[in-house]
């Protein structure tokens, strides 16, 4: 998957990140929920979110409701990069793990459950 990634110019946080933005998309998401969300809970949300917005793939704002919050949202060049990278990842993973789409729905279910109660 590093390889892979490596080729869009993406980590692993970065792309972990690059995906909590776009379930939040089009709404904004601040950048404690990001960390919440993390896979990676040592991750330096901050540091990451500076270095896609340097790759114009998210953009910071201040939050309308309390303007000491920054909120973030994944731009149309964040939504483009992820879309061909995911469609990367998934065709390893494909190859990788053998796994039904219902079972997969399934397993998705159970994990959004766990996510749910933390």
């Amino acid at each position: 998957m590093s390889k892979e990634l490596k080729e869009y110019g993406l980590t692993h946080e970065q792309y972990n990140v690059l995906r909590i933005l776009k379930g939040q998309y089009p709404e904004q998401i601040c950048v404690r929920e990001i960390t919440r969300r993390m896979i990676e809970k040592n991750s330096n949300v901050p540091r990451i979110i500076n270095r896609l917005e340097t790759k114009k793939m998210v953009k910071r704002t201040t939050s309308v409701a309390d303007r000491r919050e920054t909120v973030i949202v994944i731009t149309s060049a964040g939504l483009n990069i992820l879309e061909h990278s995911t469609d990367r990842i998934n065709k390893i993973i494909d190859k990788m793990i053998h796994i039904s789409d219902e079972k997969a729905k399934t397993l998705n279910s159970i994990l959004e459950e766990f996510r749910k109660e933390e």
